[in-house]
C-alpha cells in the first residue's frame, strides 16, 4: 500500500471554500499570536519568571501542533489534495500525539508553578528556579516523545492491506485502525488506557494543584489578595478547561461509528481554535504581558 486518503470534513464546494477561509484565518492567527508571545519573552528581561518561561513553551508547541495538521487539512479543502504517504501519515499522527500530550503534561507544570507562587511565596524562587523550570519543561517533552513513540509503533505495526480512507482530516490512531485487517479489539483498549492516563492523570494533577490553591486563599488571605491570586489564575483555567474539555471528548469518549463526526468537530477546537485563542487569553488577563507588548510597540514607532 503507497499511503493513505484523508476523507477531510466535507465534500460540498461551498462549505469547503467557507472552512478553507474560517480555518486560514485562525490559522494565521494562531501563527501570529503565539510567536508574538514567544518573541516578547524571550526579548524582555522582565518577563524573564518560571510562568512565562512555561507560556514561551506553551505557545512554541501550539504553533507546530496546529502546523502538524491544519496544512494538509487546508491543501485537500483548497485543491482536494487528499493523499498522504504512509511516512506522511506516521509523522503526522507522532507529532500531533507527541506535542498534543506535551501541552497536557506542561499545563500541569504550569498550575504546580501558580500552586508553588501562591501557596509557598518565600520559597518559590528555590523551587522554581532556572535548573527547576528547565528540568520539568524538559520532562514535559520528554515523556510526551515517550507516550507518542508508544502509540506510532503500535498502530503502524498493524496490517492495513489496501484498505486506505482514513474517516478524518489528518492521521489519527482512533480512525486509522479502524483499517486494519485483523481484529483490534487490544489496540482500541491500548488507546484509550494510555490516552485516558495521560489526560485524566495530568487533569487530577491539575485540580489537585488548585483545591490546594483555594483552600489555602480561603484560609489564609484578605478578599483583595484571594482577588488578585485568582486574576493571575483565570487565563490558566481558561485554557485548561478548553484543551481537557476537547481532549477528553475525542480520546475518552466510546468508540462508535457515531462519535466519528463528534470527533472531528473535536479536533478542530483542540488542534485549531484553542491554539489561536491561548494567546488572546493570556494577554487579556495578563498586565505584565499587556506592558510589555505595549512597551514593545511604542519603541518600535521610534
Amino acid at each position: 500500500m503507497e499511503g493513505f486518503i484523508l476523507l477531510g470534513i466535507t465534500d460540498e464546494r461551498d462549505l469547503k471554500i467557507f472552512c478553507f477561509v474560517l480555518f486560514l484565518t485562525f490559522y494565521l492567527f494562531n501563527l501570529s499570536g503565539n510567536l508574538c508571545i514567544v518573541l516578547l519573552i524571550t526579548i524582555d528581561h522582565s518577563l524573564y519568571k518560571p510562568m512565562y518561561y512555561f507560556l514561551a513553551n506553551l505557545s512554541f508547541l501550539d504553533i507546530f501542533y496546529s502546523t502538524t495538521t491544519v496544512p494538509k487539512m487546508l491543501s485537500g479543502l483548497l485543491v482536494g489534495d487528499k493523499r498522504i504517504s504512509i511516512f506522511g501519515c506516521i509523522a503526522q499522527l507522532h507529532f500531533f500525539h507527541f506535542l498534543g500530550s506535551t501541552e497536557a503534561l506542561l499545563l500541569t507544570s504550569m498550575s504546580y508553578d501558580r500552586y508553588v507562587a501562591i501557596c509557598n511565596p518565600l520559597r518559590y524562587h528555590v523551587l522554581m528556579g532556572r535548573k527547576s523550570c528547565l528540568q520539568l519543561a524538559s520532562c514535559c517533552w520528554f515523556i510526551g516523545f515517550l507516550y507518542s513513540l508508544l502509540q506510532t509503533i503500535i498502530t503502524f505495526r498493524l496490517p492495513y492491506c489496501n484498505r486506505s480512507r482514513v474517516r478524518h482530516f489528518y492521521c489519527d490512531v482512533k480512525p486509522v485502525i479502524k483499517l486494519a485487517c485483523k481484529d483490534i479489539r487490544v489496540n482500541q483498549m491500548t488507546v484509550t488506557y494510555f490516552s485516558g492516563f495521560i489526560c485524566t492523570g495530568t487533569f487530577i494533577l491539575t485540580v489537585l494543584s488548585y483545591f490546594y490553591i483555594i483552600s489555602y486563599l480561603v484560609a489564609h488571605q484578605s478578599s483583595k489578595s484571594r482577588s488578585k491570586a485568582f486574576s493571575t489564575c483565570s487565563a490558566h483555567l481558561t485554557v485548561v478547561l478548553l484543551f481537557y474539555g476537547t481532549a477528553m471528548c475525542t480520546y475518552l469518549g466510546p468508540d462508535s461509528e457515531a462519535s466519528i463526526e463528534s470527533d472531528r468537530i473535536a479536533a478542530i477546537l483542540f488542534a485549531l481554535i484553542t491554539p489561536s485563542l491561548n494567546p488572546v487569553i493570556y494577554t487579556l488577563r495578563n498586565k505584565e504581558v499587556q506592558k510589555s507588548l505595549r512597551n514593545m510597540f511604542s519603541s518600535s514607532k521610534y
